[in-house]
Order: C-alpha cells, then sequence, then structure tokens
C-alpha cells in the first residue's frame, strides 16, 4: 500500500533515514519496495540554509517519481518557486523581496542560476497534481475543501497547473488565487484589529490558521492554531461560516503543511497531518503507513528524528 510521507523542507539525510526504517531498498533506478509506494506531500524545498542537502534530496525524489515508486502532490512551498521564478507583465509572480528571497534561500544557495538542471527541477514542480485521490484515499498538502477543489478543476481539469493557471491562482482577488490559498496554505481567519502573534519563524502574523478538521467545536477559540494561541475575546466569537467542514463518513485525507509537535496521532478518525517539523532541533519527518483502513490509527505512523531513534 502507501506511506504517506510529510514536509521534507531540503532534510535529505533524514528522509533517507526513513526510507531505509520503512524497508526501501536503493537501486540504479532510485529508492524502491516491493509492495510499497510513497506519496509526498509536498513542500522538499526551503529552510535547513545550512545543509546545502535539496540536490540531494530532489535527485531522491525526483528518481522515485519518475521510476513510479512514488506519488507527489504540490506543496506551497513548490507554488512559490513557480511564482518566484514566473515573470509576468515584467514582474516576477512572487515579488524577490528581502523576505521572500529569506524563504526561498536554501534552494537559490544550490541552484543560483538559470541553469537546465534548475529548469528541470521548475518542471518537475510543475507535473505535481494540486491533490490525490486514489484507492479509497484523498492527499493534499494543506486544507480539503470542497467548493475550492471545484474552482480548480474548472480551470484546469488535469489539477495541475501550467503558467496561464500559475499567472490566475498568483493574481489577488481571483477564485483561483482564493482556492490555492485554502488548498495549499489552509483556511486562515483574520485576527481582530490589533491582535497578533509570532509563528515559528518570528514573524508577525494577523491571520491563525484553522483546525478544519475538528468537529464539535461551536467556538473560533477552540479550532486557531497553533493551539492554545490566545486571541482574545475573539476566542468566543462563532465559527467562520465558511470554514471548510470534512465529514465523519468521508475518505481518509492525509496533510502536511501544520508543523505540529509531540507524537503522531490522527487529527479526526479520517483525518490525518504526517508534518512534524523536522527542521527544529526536536522534529521529526514522519510517515503513516496506510494498508486500507478507513479508521486511520495512531499505530501506524513511523518517523525519524534528528535527535531520537526511529520509530
Amino acid at each position: 500500500m502507501y506511506d504517506i510521507i510529510g514536509d521534507i523542507h531540503g532534510h535529505a539525510d533524514e528522509l533517507v533515514k526513513l526510507l531505509n526504517h520503512l524497508g526501501y531498498k536503493d537501486s540504479s533506478d532510485g529508492y524502491f519496495h516491493e509492495s510499497r509506494k510513497v506519496i509526498f506531500l509536498g513542500d522538499f524545498i526551503d529552510r535547513g540554509v545550512e545543509l546545502a542537502q535539496h540536490k540531494q534530496l530532489l535527485k531522491i525524489v525526483m528518481e522515485m517519481v519518475k521510476h513510479e515508486n512514488a506519488l507527489a502532490v504540490m506543496g506551497n512551498h513548490e507554488f512559490n518557486a513557480l511564482c518566484y521564478h514566473t515573470e509576468h507583465n515584467g514582474k516576477f509572480l512572487r515579488p524577490h523581496s528581502d523576505y521572500n528571497n529569506s524563504e526561498h534561500k536554501a534552494f537559490l544557495n544550490e541552484y543560483p542560476d538559470n541553469s537546465d538542471e534548475k529548469g528541470d527541477v521548475l518542471d518537475f514542480f510543475y507535473s505535481l497534481p494540486l491533490w490525490l485521490e486514489l484507492d479509497g484515499i484523498r492527499v493534499i498538502h494543506a486544507c480539503w475543501a470542497d467548493h475550492h477543489i471545484s474552482v480548480i478543476k474548472a480551470l484546469c481539469p488535469s489539477i495541475k497547473l501550467d503558467k496561464e493557471s500559475l499567472i490566475d491562482a498568483s493574481t489577488r482577488g481571483t477564485k483561483a488565487y482564493q482556492a490555492i490559498e485554502v488548498l495549499l496554505k489552509g483556511f486562515e481567519y483574520e485576527l481582530p484589529q490589533g491582535r497578533s502573534f509570532l509563528d515559528s519563524r518570528q514573524k508577525s502574523r494577523t491571520a491563525a490558521r484553522i483546525q478544519w478538521w475538528k468537529r464539535g467545536a461551536s467556538e473560533l477559540g477552540e479550532v486557531v492554531l497553533p493551539v492554545g494561541l490566545d486571541i482574545g475575546a475573539a476566542g468566543k466569537r462563532a465559527l467562520p461560516k465558511d470554514i471548510p467542514v470534512y465529514g465523519s463518513d468521508e475518505p481518509p485525507c492525509f496533510v502536511g503543511h501544520y508543523w505540529l509537535k509531540g507524537k503522531p496521532e490522527p487529527l479526526a478518525k479520517n483525518v490525518a497531518c504526517v508534518d512534524y517539523s523536522v527542521v527544529e532541533k526536536d522534529g521529526k519527518l514522519v510517515a503513516y503507513r496506510w494498508d486500507g483502513e478507513q479508521v486511520l490509527d495512531k499505530t501506524k505512523f513511523s518517523y525519524v528524528g534528528k535527535s531520537s531513534k526511529a520509530a
């Protein structure tokens, strides 16, 4: 069946450790398993500036996908990279600001020019579907939202972006822009004026991510991320009516993106996140070993970390 692996962010060493731990073997055609296949959840790049492992990581991933030993979906960092390297009307779709340059530095360190090698990587990013539905599961980087999925299907039936749809999806105010924001970056709620918090990179944020998979909540404070975030009196507000709803009878859905901590476990009986902050000192690179079950099982998570034994 499938081993679903979360955000790697340039950490090739941890990916090799995890693949070995899961029983994959290296060959002239890359890593393979005799009876299983990997599904990567995107966010292969950025972070890990000091590692210089992007080329190693992308070689592993691209070879596995090429030889059908893995599938992969696009993460927001692959989307951002395409926008950063795409010009339209004399401007890059993602401005080359100090912040964006810093965010993309780990990738730029190893792909500094417009080489064929960089072009191959960007072509690979274009080849990534925005989500997968197969064999009774759903896989998407951040949020399964039926309305926004319908928007993208209408824009690009292949559910793969090309330059034209990339321009549309990076233009504020379009339906495609709103869809990509939710599908690849998660549903967010703008906090009351004057309220903000610092994220894991110490950037001030005025919008909080929402736990769209959480059922039975009635107030905003119950569903904001990070868990325990103090949003003051706004925590007593009713839930926004446009939060995506993922029913308990829908297929298992796997996501990355959310930089969770602690011991991996399902978010709901049919929703699991496999992003456990591999970039951080105590983070983990996580996989879920899916074997057809419709109710997800916390014992099916496997992971490796910088300072912890494989599990």
